[in-house]
């Protein structure tokens, strides 16, 4: 018996010529592809949509596109409320608060300070001598060494020139306002730097800063600018004793100017009184002249006509005046012929008697 090799006949072929193999392998292509094209729909959604940003109430959004602001000037800011831009790295949004106060402090002529000292409000210790090396220092115009620091509240008032006018603006500003503390300290006695002028001290470091900002064009605006200042931990004691000196000094001086004034104070009311005296004492004094002289010139007639009766009469007034005590005054006027006219009085030798109730 002979033997046949059995052979499978091929498999039946579709009408468009594809086995059954590669239909397979073409529906999965055409499935991943509709899968792909949805995923890539919803990636591009997601890419848009990420674009969309909100600006807040207090500040201002710049919009940059390949590192550079969209619009020109004003425009370029974008107000509060919703916005759409290219997601990163097409569009970047740039933040600015413009009505959020910022804040830089120089610490440039200050002591070495740890950031935990400083919020406990201590001090390293002072040690037998100032360290150039480890502590900062401002000199004054007297050549004396005091720590000051200070530190500078602003607001931004020009977006643009502040972002884009510098690297960091805010390193100039602090570079400004190391130089304004610097400088105005230099220009400061000791004394009036931490005792006298205080004030006035924090006032010109502000003034320095304004000037340096302005010069700059930093694009912000100062709001307060506040100075703190001591002298070298090393003489603080000593310090004391000199402020002691002084408020004593000031003290006394007070003291004496008071007194001083409420002398003058009674010494002006002393000589207002006696000129008002005075003027009183004139016052009544022409009156009485003018008196005087009214009667006078009424008179005059009367006595040109009989000189002797006003010359008994004035003698008569004048005894009473000189003699008030006198009971009895009896005037001899001269006689006609010159001589003197003769006075005989009778006098009682015995004393007169003592009235009684009887006698009475």
């Amino acid at each position: 018996m002979s033997q046949q090799t059995l052979i499978a006949p091929p498999p039946p072929r579709r009408p468009d010529g594809l086995d059954a193999g590669s239909q397979a392998l073409a529906e999965a292509l055409r499935s991943s592809f509709a899968i792909i094209k949805i995923v890539m729909v919803v990636l591009v959604a997601v890419f848009l949509l990420s674009g969309f940003f909100t600006v807040g109430p207090q500040e201002k959004a710049i919009l940059l596109r390949f590192g550079r602001p969209v619009g020109e000037g004003e425009k370029a800011l974008l107000g509060a409320g919703a916005h759409w831009a290219f997601p990163y790295p097409i569009d970047e949004v740039v933040r600015v608060p413009i009505t959020e106060l910022q804040q830089v402090r120089s610490s440039v002529g200050w002591f070495a300070q740890t950031p935990e000292q400083e919020a406990l409000g201590q001090e390293p210790p002072a040690g037998p001598s100032l360290n150039p090396a480890v502590d900062s220092y401002a000199l004054t115009a007297d050549g004396n060494i005091v720590h000051v620091r200070a530190t500078l509240s602003y607001r931004i008032q020009d977006p643009i020139r502040y972002v884009f006018g510098f690297l960091n603006a805010s390193n100039a500003i602090q570079s400004a306002l190391d130089n304004a503390l610097l400088s105005t300290a230099a220009r400061f006695t000791v004394d009036d730097l931490l005792t006298r002028d205080r004030l006035g001290f924090q006032e010109a470091v502000r003034r320095r800063v304004e000037q340096l900002i302005a010069a700059h064009d930093l694009g912000i605006v100062v709001e307060q600018c506040s100075v703190v200042s001591r002298p070298p931990r090393q003489v603080t004691q000593a310090f004391q004793n000199v402020i002691a000196a002084g408020q004593n000094r000031d003290r006394l001086l007070n003291e004496a100017r008071s007194e001083a004034s409420q002398t003058l104070s009674r010494a002006e009311a002393d000589a207002a009184g006696r000129l008002e005296t005075a003027r009183a004492e004139r016052s009544r004094l022409i009156a009485s002249v003018r008196s005087d002289a009214e009667t006078f010139q009424r008179l005059r007639p009367l006595f040109e006509a009989n000189p002797a009766l006003f010359t008994q009469q004035w003698l008569v007034e004048t005894m009473n005046r000189a003699l008030p005590h006198v009971q009895e005054k009896i005037l001899l006027s001269a006689r006609d012929d010159g001589h003197t006219r003769e006075l005989r009085l009778l006098l009682n030798r015995e004393l007169p008697k003592p009235k009684t109730e009887t006698t009475r």
